[in-house]
Protein backbone atom coordinates (compact mmCIF):
# COMPACT_ATOMS: atom_id res chain seq x y z
CA UNK A 1 0.00 0.00 0.00
CA UNK A 2 1.40 3.39 -1.04
CA UNK A 3 1.12 6.22 1.49
CA UNK A 4 0.92 9.87 0.46
CA UNK A 5 1.48 12.57 3.07
CA UNK A 6 -0.36 15.79 2.17
CA UNK A 7 0.76 19.01 3.82
CA UNK A 8 1.19 22.75 3.40
CA UNK A 9 1.02 25.89 5.51
CA UNK A 10 -2.18 27.41 6.85
CA UNK A 11 -4.44 28.66 4.06
CA UNK A 12 -2.73 26.61 1.36
CA UNK A 13 -5.85 24.64 0.36
CA UNK A 14 -5.15 21.26 1.95
CA UNK A 15 -8.82 20.47 2.60
CA UNK A 16 -9.79 21.11 -1.02
CA UNK A 17 -6.79 19.16 -2.29
CA UNK A 18 -7.57 16.20 -0.03
CA UNK A 19 -11.12 16.23 -1.40
CA UNK A 20 -9.72 16.08 -4.94
CA UNK A 21 -7.70 12.96 -4.07
CA UNK A 22 -10.80 11.47 -2.44
CA UNK A 23 -12.73 12.24 -5.61
CA UNK A 24 -10.22 10.08 -7.48
CA UNK A 25 -11.01 7.15 -5.18
CA UNK A 26 -8.17 7.59 -2.67
CA UNK A 27 -9.07 6.91 1.00
CA UNK A 28 -8.17 9.97 3.09
CA UNK A 29 -7.25 10.29 6.77
CA UNK A 30 -7.51 13.86 8.05
CA UNK A 31 -5.45 14.80 11.13
CA UNK A 32 -7.70 17.77 11.95
CA UNK A 33 -10.80 15.58 11.85
CA UNK A 34 -9.05 13.08 14.11
CA UNK A 35 -8.44 15.90 16.60
CA UNK A 36 -12.10 16.93 16.36
CA UNK A 37 -13.06 13.37 17.28
CA UNK A 38 -10.71 13.46 20.27
CA UNK A 39 -12.18 16.81 21.40
CA UNK A 40 -15.82 15.83 20.94
CA UNK A 41 -18.01 14.68 23.86
CA UNK A 42 -16.80 11.20 24.87
CA UNK A 43 -13.60 11.78 22.87
CA UNK A 44 -10.47 10.18 24.29
CA UNK A 45 -8.72 13.54 24.56
CA UNK A 46 -11.30 15.32 26.69
CA UNK A 47 -10.40 14.05 30.18
CA UNK A 48 -6.60 14.48 29.96
CA UNK A 49 -6.91 17.92 28.33
CA UNK A 50 -9.35 19.20 30.95
CA UNK A 51 -7.07 17.89 33.67
CA UNK A 52 -4.15 19.89 32.26
CA UNK A 53 -6.15 22.89 31.00
CA UNK A 54 -9.17 23.47 33.27
CA UNK A 55 -11.74 25.83 31.84
CA UNK A 56 -11.48 24.88 28.17
CA UNK A 57 -14.49 22.57 28.19
CA UNK A 58 -17.37 23.04 25.78
CA UNK A 59 -21.04 23.36 26.77
CA UNK A 60 -21.87 19.79 25.67
CA UNK A 61 -18.98 18.11 27.43
CA UNK A 62 -16.24 18.26 24.80
CA UNK A 63 -13.38 20.71 24.34
CA UNK A 64 -13.89 24.31 23.21
CA UNK A 65 -11.17 24.65 20.57
CA UNK A 66 -11.20 28.46 20.67
CA UNK A 67 -10.56 28.51 24.42
CA UNK A 68 -7.89 25.85 24.08
CA UNK A 69 -6.17 27.85 21.34
CA UNK A 70 -6.12 30.90 23.61
CA UNK A 71 -4.50 28.78 26.32
CA UNK A 72 -1.59 27.63 24.15
CA UNK A 73 -0.97 30.06 21.27
CA UNK A 74 2.27 31.95 21.82
CA UNK A 75 3.05 29.85 24.91
CA UNK A 76 5.63 27.20 23.96
CA UNK A 77 5.50 25.29 27.26
CA UNK A 78 1.70 25.06 27.20
CA UNK A 79 1.68 24.05 23.55
CA UNK A 80 4.23 21.32 24.27
CA UNK A 81 2.07 20.01 27.12
CA UNK A 82 -0.95 19.84 24.81
CA UNK A 83 1.05 18.08 22.09
CA UNK A 84 2.24 15.47 24.58
CA UNK A 85 -1.41 14.64 25.27
CA UNK A 86 -2.79 14.82 21.74
CA UNK A 87 -0.04 13.45 19.50
CA UNK A 88 -0.10 9.86 20.82
CA UNK A 89 -3.91 9.78 20.52
CA UNK A 90 -3.81 11.10 16.95
CA UNK A 91 -1.08 8.59 16.06
CA UNK A 92 -3.28 5.76 17.35
CA UNK A 93 -6.20 7.02 15.23
CA UNK A 94 -3.93 7.11 12.17
CA UNK A 95 -2.68 3.57 12.78
CA UNK A 96 -6.26 2.34 12.97
CA UNK A 97 -7.02 3.95 9.60
CA UNK A 98 -3.95 2.45 7.93
CA UNK A 99 -4.63 -1.01 9.32
CA UNK A 100 -8.24 -0.88 8.12
CA UNK A 101 -7.21 0.26 4.62
CA UNK A 102 -4.53 -2.45 4.46
CA UNK A 103 -7.15 -5.07 5.28
CA UNK A 104 -9.47 -3.58 2.65
CA UNK A 105 -6.74 -3.90 0.00
CA UNK A 106 -6.31 -0.18 -0.71
CA UNK A 107 -3.72 0.59 -3.40
CA UNK A 108 -2.98 4.17 -2.27
CA UNK A 109 -4.01 6.13 0.83
CA UNK A 110 -3.57 9.79 1.70
CA UNK A 111 -2.75 11.26 5.11
CA UNK A 112 -3.74 14.94 5.39
CA UNK A 113 -1.36 16.26 8.09
CA UNK A 114 -0.80 20.03 8.47
CA UNK A 115 2.46 19.67 10.44
CA UNK A 116 3.73 16.60 8.60
CA UNK A 117 7.18 17.98 7.83
CA UNK A 118 7.55 19.90 11.10
CA UNK A 119 6.95 16.72 13.10
CA UNK A 120 8.46 14.29 10.61
CA UNK A 121 11.38 15.92 8.76
CA UNK A 122 12.73 12.53 7.60
CA UNK A 123 9.52 12.13 5.51
CA UNK A 124 8.79 8.61 6.74
CA UNK A 125 5.16 9.01 5.63
CA UNK A 126 6.30 7.99 2.14
CA UNK A 127 5.44 10.31 -0.76
CA UNK A 128 5.10 13.97 0.23
CA UNK A 129 2.67 16.29 -1.58
CA UNK A 130 2.75 19.99 -0.66
CA UNK A 131 -0.06 22.44 -1.37
CA UNK A 132 1.16 25.89 -2.38
CA UNK A 133 -0.30 29.32 -3.14
CA UNK A 134 0.93 32.90 -3.20
CA UNK A 135 1.19 34.60 0.21
CA UNK A 136 -1.53 37.13 -0.60
CA UNK A 137 -3.90 34.30 -1.54
CA UNK A 138 -3.29 32.24 1.59
CA UNK A 139 -3.49 35.29 3.89
CA UNK A 140 -6.81 36.37 2.39
CA UNK A 141 -8.18 32.86 2.85
CA UNK A 142 -7.10 32.66 6.48
CA UNK A 143 -8.23 36.14 7.55
CA UNK A 144 -11.67 35.41 6.09
CA UNK A 145 -12.16 32.66 8.68
CA UNK A 146 -14.44 33.48 11.64
CA UNK A 147 -12.50 34.68 14.67
CA UNK A 148 -9.16 34.92 12.85
CA UNK A 149 -6.95 37.96 13.48
CA UNK A 150 -3.59 39.15 12.18
CA UNK A 151 -2.06 38.19 15.55
CA UNK A 152 -3.45 34.64 15.47
CA UNK A 153 -2.33 34.24 11.87
CA UNK A 154 1.21 35.35 12.78
CA UNK A 155 1.31 32.98 15.77
CA UNK A 156 0.24 30.02 13.64
CA UNK A 157 2.78 30.85 10.94
CA UNK A 158 5.57 31.03 13.52
CA UNK A 159 4.92 27.39 14.47
CA UNK A 160 5.09 26.19 10.86
CA UNK A 161 8.04 25.42 8.61
CA UNK A 162 8.66 28.21 6.06
CA UNK A 163 7.05 27.60 2.69
CA UNK A 164 10.37 27.45 0.81
CA UNK A 165 11.59 24.68 3.11
CA UNK A 166 8.42 22.63 2.57
CA UNK A 167 8.79 22.94 -1.20
CA UNK A 168 12.37 21.63 -1.03
CA UNK A 169 11.13 18.48 0.74
CA UNK A 170 8.15 17.88 -1.57
CA UNK A 171 7.95 15.02 -4.05
CA UNK A 172 5.04 16.80 -5.73
CA UNK A 173 3.46 20.26 -5.45
CA UNK A 174 -0.21 21.11 -6.03
CA UNK A 175 -0.83 24.78 -6.95
CA UNK A 176 -4.05 25.79 -5.22
CA UNK A 177 -4.19 29.45 -6.18
CA UNK A 178 -4.68 28.94 -9.91
CA UNK A 179 -8.21 27.58 -9.92
CA UNK A 180 -9.99 24.35 -9.07
CA UNK A 181 -9.47 22.68 -12.45
CA UNK A 182 -5.72 23.30 -12.42
CA UNK A 183 -5.45 21.69 -8.99
CA UNK A 184 -7.61 18.73 -10.02
CA UNK A 185 -5.54 18.09 -13.13
CA UNK A 186 -2.36 18.22 -11.05
CA UNK A 187 -3.79 15.66 -8.59
CA UNK A 188 -4.58 13.34 -11.50
CA UNK A 189 -1.06 13.78 -12.88
CA UNK A 190 0.43 12.96 -9.48
CA UNK A 191 -1.62 9.77 -9.11
CA UNK A 192 -0.78 8.67 -12.65
CA UNK A 193 2.93 9.21 -11.97
CA UNK A 194 2.83 7.36 -8.64
CA UNK A 195 1.05 4.40 -10.25
CA UNK A 196 3.48 4.34 -13.19
CA UNK A 197 6.49 4.34 -10.85
CA UNK A 198 4.94 1.58 -8.71
CA UNK A 199 4.33 -0.49 -11.85
CA UNK A 200 7.92 0.03 -12.99
CA UNK A 201 9.26 -0.92 -9.56
CA UNK A 202 7.08 -4.04 -9.51
CA UNK A 203 8.46 -5.15 -12.86
CA UNK A 204 12.09 -4.97 -11.80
Amino acid sequence: MITIGLTGGIGMGKTTTAALFEGEGIPVWDADKAVHRLYSPRGFGVAPILERFPGVGGPLGGINRALLAEAVLGKPAELKALEEIVHPLVAADQRGFLEAQERAGAEIVLLDIPLLLENNPDRSEGIVVVCSALEEVRKARVLARPGMTEEKYAAILSAQMPEEEKLKLADYVVPTGEGFEVAREKVREILADIRAKALDAGGK
